[in-house]
């Protein structure tokens, strides 16, 4: 499927060592979205080749307003900043994808647990998980608010994709279709937490280590002056020159997931990312991003246009990616 596991072995390797590889100064092309129906062919064109040239790119005039995406994160600080025995109420349930963890995703490039905490949000299993209106009052009309425009943008990246795979322009949209139960596209609000002074300089421990998403594409929203994304494309991994993705909050970063890359015949390539610790000079306060994982429903099946790969459920291929992704104690 993606990338294979002696690239993975080289990237624990690494992680171990505590390197943090080269810089390359590849470029994350920034794609204008605007007057999309009008200009449909020429954004298919330039989402296609940043996707295969680095498998990330930023989307521009995306049409959700800036006062909204300041909204979910003034929301999403709320959120963090209660008590953990109070967000405890809501905890992570793995099988659906939804609720509160704290430091429990270990992923396999670096065996340590990613320092930050997260809260997901996928539609038709959140019972029991939302704060109420007198614990965090308009959290859970905001949140699936921008859940649905979220959505919505991610729709018409995909339709571009489908259009060049040979799929009908609407076909991502139905096998992403929210009204169903089988539903399980996700929002996810990320707190990284403050490098307390102990562990300032450490590159023992990472914010978020070295992986690929299991989704279809993802949509990341950053804060201005909250960096450390970067982004490895398949072209650069014997170097290890990771390219820095600078925070733009007037741009979405976007990349290919893995569920797309099997999806597309390995045409659109999902790349590995990470979050790094800052380092001295730097600045050392907390992260926040939002991220939305557009995710197939359940019972999407996932067939390639040339047969390479073996149909399956996007269900059966989503509970493969989660249970690598968390600790077995989770």
């Amino acid at each position: 499927m993606n990338t294979a596991t002696p690239t993975l072995a080289e990237l624990q390797k690494e992680s171990r060592m505590g390197a943090m590889g080269t810089e390359s100064t590849r470029e994350v092309r920034q794609i204008d979205l605007s007057d999309f129906d009008r200009r449909f062919d020429e954004i298919s064109t330039q989402l296609w080749n940043a996707a295969v040239d680095v498998g990330f790119f930023q989307l521009v005039n995306h049409g959700i307003p800036q006062a909204e995406v300041d909204e979910a994160f003034a929301m999403s600080q709320r959120f963090f900043a209660l008590p953990d025995s109070v967000k405890a109420q809501w905890p992570h349930r793995k099988a659906d994808n939804v609720g509160w963890e704290s430091k429990a995703q270990v992923r396999p490039s670096t065996r340590t647990p990613d320092q930050k905490e997260s809260y997901q949000i996928t539609r038709p299993h959140m019972e029991g998980l939302w704060p109420t209106e007198a614990e965090l009052p308009a959290f859970q009309g905001t949140m699936l608010g921008f859940e649905a425009k979220c959505w919505r943008v991610a729709m018409q990246v995909l339709s571009c994709f489908a259009v060049r795979l040979g799929f009908p322009r609407e076909f991502f949209a139905g096998a992403h279709d929210p009204s169903r139960e089988t539903y399980q596209s996700t929002l996810r609000l990320l707190h990284y937490y403050a490098i307390p002074p102990e562990l300032q300089g450490s590159l023992e421990l990472w914010r978020a280590g070295a992986h690929t998403d299991f989704d279809c594409l993802t949509l990341l929203f950053q804060r201005q002056g909250q960096g450390g994304l970067q982004v490895l494309p398949g072209k650069e991994m014997e170097s290890q020159a990771w390219t820095p993705v600078p925070p733009d909050e007037k741009a979405i970063t976007c990349n290919i997931g893995d569920m797309l890359m099997r999806w597309s015949d390995d045409q659109l390539p999902s790349n590995f990312h990470r979050v790094k610790n800052p380092q001295p000079g730097e600045d050392m306060g907390a992260r926040y991003t939002i991220a939305f994982f557009a995710q197939a429903n359940r019972d999407a099946m996932i067939e390639t246009p040339s047969g390479k790969y073996p149909p399956m459920t996007a269900g059966e291929y989503l509970k493969q990616r989660v249970s690598a992704n968390f600790g077995k104690s989770y």
